[in-house]
C-alpha cells in the first residue's frame, strides 16, 4: 500500500489500491447482490403462491360448509353444531368457527367456545360485517401462531344470521418456504461460487496484463527504457502496452540524445582553462564548470539552485551580475580574489542568458584568469625600471667624467688618472650587467643547452676555485661536504655558474673570517645541494623577491660590492632549466642557506 501527496498538492493523504481488489471484490459483491435479490424476489413471488393457494383452499372449505351453518342457523338448532365444527374441522385439518352477529363464539373447532371471547372486534369478523367476507393474515392469540383468516356473513333475505369462519396455519407456508429456501442457498451458494471463480479468471485477466504494464513503467521510470513490454491478447490492453514501447523508444532515442549532447557539453565545459557560470533572472545559480568552482572555491553541487550572494562573496561580481540582469547588455570587469595562495585576477565578461525563443532567462559569466599576465606586466614594467636605472647609473657616471675630462680635467695628470679608474670601473660594472642580462636571456630560452654525466663534486670544487681569490680576501674558508658518488645528467658550465653565484654572494654578504659551507646529498631521484654562510641573513619580506631580477635587499652595499641584482635569478633559471627548484632559508643576523633541488 502506497501512501503520497494528493494530484492537488493539497498533502492530503490517497489510499491506493490494486485494480484486481478493485474488480474482483465488486464483482463478487454484485453477484452477492444479485443472488439474495433473485432469491429474495423469489421467495416472495413463492411465498404469495402458497398464501394465495391457502386462500384457495380456505375458499373451497367455507364452500363446502357455508350452507350447513346457515341451514342450521335458520331452524335455530345450534346445539350439534360445536360438535360438528370439531368433528369437520379434524378431517378437513382446518378451524371452524361460527359467530353470532354480537360477535359470541358458539362453535368452534379446536375450543370450547363458552370460554372463548367475544370476536366482533376480530379483524375478519368486522370485513365480513362491513363487506361481507374478511380476508386477514394475523397472529392467533387462542393458538399462539400466524393464521390466514377467511370469514363470511351468513344472510337469510338481507338478515345477518351470523358468521362463519375458516382458518389454517401459516407455519405449512413457512415450513415449504424454509425447504424453498434451503435449496435457494444452496443454489445461490452454488452460483456465487461459480461467479467468484468466474469474476476471480476475469479480473485477473484484466489485472495481469495491468500489473506488468505498471511493472514495466516502473522500470521505464527507472531508465531501463530498452526493455519491451509483453502486448496482451486484450485489445485496450495490448494496445496501451504497444504504445507505452513506443513512447519508452522514443523517450530512449531523445534521452540518448540529449545525454550525448549534454555530456559534451559537460566535457567542453570541464575542459575549458576559462570558468563559466551561469544564473537565472533571480540570480541563483543554475551552471557552473570545475574552472569557475575552483577559482571561487566552492562545490558545484553545493552551489545548484543557491543565490549567488549566498556562494561567492565577492562584491564586483554580485554587481556585475545585477547590472547585465538589469541593463541586459554585456559588461566587463576585473576581479581580484584573495585566496590561501595569493591574489588572483580574473577578467570576467557577461552576458544575458537567452532560451530557444530569445527570452532572456538570466546572465551568463566567463572567467579568464589573468593573473599569470598581470604579474608578468608587473614584472616588465619593473624590469624596464630596474634595468633602466641599473644601466643609467654607470652610463650617467661615464658621462659626467668624460665631460669633465673634456672641460680641462685632462690637463691635470693626477685628475685623468683618477677619473679614467672611475670611468673604467663603471664601464666593467655596465659590461657585467650587459653580460648577465644576455646569459639570463640565453638560459631562459635555453639556447645551447646540452646536459651530459657528471659528478656532481668536480662541478663544486670547480666553482669554490672560481671563488678562492675573493674568499682569500676576507681570510674565509670554503668547505665542501659531498659524497664523490653523486652523478647526474646536468650541464656542468651553468650549474658551476649557478653555485659561483650563490657562494660569491655568501662571501659577499658575510663578515670577514666566517665559514662557508657547501653540502651535497642524495634524496630519492633528486640530489640536494645546499650553501650555507653566517652572513647577515635576509628578513623574511625579502624571501619571496630575490629571486627577481634586479631585487636587492640592501640596494646601497650591493652596488658597493660590485652586484648586479641579477645573480639569483640567473640562479633560478639555471635551476629551472634542470627541471629542479631553488629554495632559501634566512634570519636576520643568523645567515643564510640556498638549497638547489635537481632531478638526477
Amino acid at each position: 500500500m502506497i501512501y503520497g501527496p494528493d494530484r492537488n498538492g493539497s498533502g492530503n493523504i490517497m489510499k491506493h489500491r490494486r485494480i484486481f481488489w478493485q474488480i474482483f471484490p465488486s464483482y463478487i459483491l454484485i453477484t452477492f447482490l444479485s443472488v439474495v435479490a433473485i432469491a429474495w424476489y423469489g421467495s416472495e413471488s413463492q411465498r404469495a403462491l402458497y398464501q394465495e393457494q391457502v386462500v384457495d383452499g380456505l375458499q373451497a372449505r367455507l364452500g363446502l360448509i357455508e350452507n350447513y351453518i346457515r341451514d342450521r342457523l335458520i331452524s335455530g338448532d345450534t346445539t350439534g353444531l360445536d360438535t360438528w365444527c370439531k368433528e369437520q374441522g379434524r378431517k378437513a385439518a382446518t378451524r371452524l368457527t361460527v359467530v353470532l352477529p354480537s360477535g359470541q363464539v358458539i362453535a368452534d373447532s379446536h375450543d370450547n367456545p363458552a370460554v372463548m371471547d367475544n370476536h366482533s372486534a376480530r379483524p375478519e369478523i368486522r370485513l365480513a360485517l362491513d363487506s361481507g367476507q374478511g380476508l386477514v393474515s394475523r397472529y392467533s392469540l387462542t393458538e399462539k401462531k400466524q393464521f390466514m383468516y377467511l370469514a363470511k356473513a351468513l344472510r337469510r333475505d338481507g338478515d345477518l344470521l351470523g358468521i362463519v369462519r375458516v382458518s389454517l396455519p401459516l407455519t405449512i407456508v413457512d415450513r415449504a418456504m424454509s425447504a424453498i429456501g434451503e435449496r435457494m442457498v444452496y443454489s445461490g451458494l452454488v452460483v456465487a461460487l461459480i461467479a467468484s471463480l468466474l469474476g476471480l479468471w476475469i479480473s485477473r485477466r484484466i489485472s495481469f496484463p495491468l500489473e506488468r504494464l505498471r511493472l514495466g513503467a516502473g522500470k521505464f521510470a527507472q531508465g531501463e527504457l530498452n526493455q519491451k513490454l509483453e502486448v496482451s491478447d486484450v485489445d485496450e490492453i495490448g494496445g496501451l502496452a504497444e504504445a507505452m514501447n513506443q513512447m519508452a523508444g522514443q523517450l530512449n532515442q531523445r534521452i540518448n540524445t540529449i545525454t550525448e549532447e549534454r555530456r559534451e557539453k559537460d566535457a567542453i565545459l570541464a575542459s575549458m582553462a576559462e570558468g563559466v557560470m551561469a544564473v537565472d533572472m533571480g540570480e541563483k545559480i543554475i551552471g557552473i564548470n570545475a574552472a569557475a568552482a575552483r577559482f571561487f572555491d566552492i562545490q558545484p553541487e553545493k552551489a545548484y539552485r543557491r543565490i549567488l550572494q549566498e556562494v561567492v562573496r565577492n562584491v564586483a561580481l554580485q554587481q556585475l551580475v545585477s547590472k547585465i540582469i538589469r541593463s541586459k547588455n554585456s559588461e566587463e570587469v576585473e576581479i581580484t580574489l584573495d585566496t590561501g595562495n595569493g591574489r588572483r585576477v580574473l577578467q570576467a565578461l557577461g552576458s544575458i542568458l537567452k532560451d530557444a525563443q530569445g527570452e532572456a532567462i538570466g546572465a551568463v559569466v566567463v572567467f579568464n584568469d589573468v593573473t599569470k599576465i598581470r604579474e608578468l606586466e608587473n614584472l616588465r614594467r619593473d624590469f624596464v625600471a630596474n634595468a633602466s636605472h641599473e644601466l643609467r647609473t654607470p652610463i650617467t657616471s661615464i658621462k659626467g667624467f668624460v665631460e669633465t675630462l673634456l672641460d680641462g680635467a685632462m690637463a691635470n695628470p693626477d685628475d685623468l688618472q683618477r677619473f679614467l679608474k672611475i670611468i673604467d670601473r663603471h664601464a666593467g660594472r655596465l659590461n657585467s650587467i650587459v653580460e648577465d642580462l644576455l646569459n639570463l636571456s640565453r638560459i631562459e630560452q635555453g639556447v645551447d643547452i646540452t646536459f651530459e654525466n657528471c659528478r656532481m663534486k668536480e662541478i663544486l670544487e670547480n666553482a669554490v676555485q672560481s671563488c678562492e681569490i675573493s674568499a682569500r680576501a676576507k681570510k674565509m674558508t670554503i668547505n665542501i661536504e659531498c659524497p664523490p658518488d653523486i652523478s647526474g645528467r646536468v650541464n656542468p658550465v651553468l650549474l658551476e655558474l649557478a653555485f659561483v653565484n650563490l657562494i660569491d654572494n655568501a662571501i659577499k654578504y658575510s663578515d670577514e673570517g666566517a665559514p662557508v659551507i657547501i653540502t651535497g646529498r642524495k634524496s630519492g631521484p633528486e640530489a640536494e645541494f645546499a650553501v650555507i654562510d653566517k652572513g647577515k641573513g635576509i628578513g623574511e619580506e625579502h624571501l619571496d623577491r630575490i629571486f627577481e631580477r634586479f631585487y636587492r635587499v640592501d640596494k646601497a652595499r650591493s652596488r658597493e660590492q660590485g652586484g648586479t641584482g641579477l645573480g639569483l635569478a640567473i640562479v633560478k633559471h639555471i635551476v629551472l632549466a634542470h627541471k629542479g627548484r631553488v629554495e632559501v632559508k634566512s634570519n636576520p643576523g643568523q645567515g643564510s642557506t640556498f638549497f638547489i633541488r635537481i632531478p638526477l
